[in-house]
């Protein structure tokens, strides 16, 4: 017949090992793992799949406040450069309703110095007037009638010079 040899017998022992897993449903255990392993690494798929898209929606929103922050830090900055402005201009404008003040204060002590001087100087005009009567009138008149022009005189001289 047929020599029978070892790569006989090697096939003869495969087929009944292959019989023997499949008489005891070893197939259908590692089709039922081969699936569930699939089922496992979908899932985990799924799973990252959802991740993914919570982590760009995440993304979206925090960019999309970074924006609004961006845009809330200009309106402050445009807020707070107006501001300034509006500072700046009410400051220069107090400074110089401030120089002009002073300046009509100065105006004015020099106007009253003015003033003065020219009251001291009648003043004294009125008195070397009155100095200058008196003499002339004790030498040109005597007596009582001299002494009631002369009082008259200077009287007269005080009230209008002043």
């Amino acid at each position: 017949m047929f020599e029978l040899d070892a790569e006989f017998w090697v096939a003869v022992a495969f087929v009944v090992f292959l019989g023997v897993l499949i008489y005891f449903g070893a197939h259908g255990t590692m089709v039922k793992f081969v699936d569930q392993r699939r089922d496992r690494i979908k899932a985990e798929l799924d799973e990252a799949l959802r991740l993914k898209e919570e982590a760009l929606a995440l993304l979206a929103q925090y960019q999309r406040k970074q924006r609004e922050v961006e845009e809330e830090a200009a309106g402050i900055i445009a807020g707070a450069a107006a501001e300034a402005e509006r500072m700046m201009a009410e400051a220069k404008a107090k400074m110089e309703e401030f120089i002009a003040r002073r300046g009509k204060m100065a105006e004015t002590k020099i106007a009253q110095a003015e003033a003065q001087a020219l009251a001291d100087v009648r003043a004294a005009a009125a008195e070397a007037a009155v100095s200058a009567a008196g003499t002339i009138l004790t030498g040109a008149v005597k007596g009582e009638v001299a002494e009631r022009l002369i009082g008259k005189g200077i009287d007269d001289v005080k009230t209008k010079l002043n």
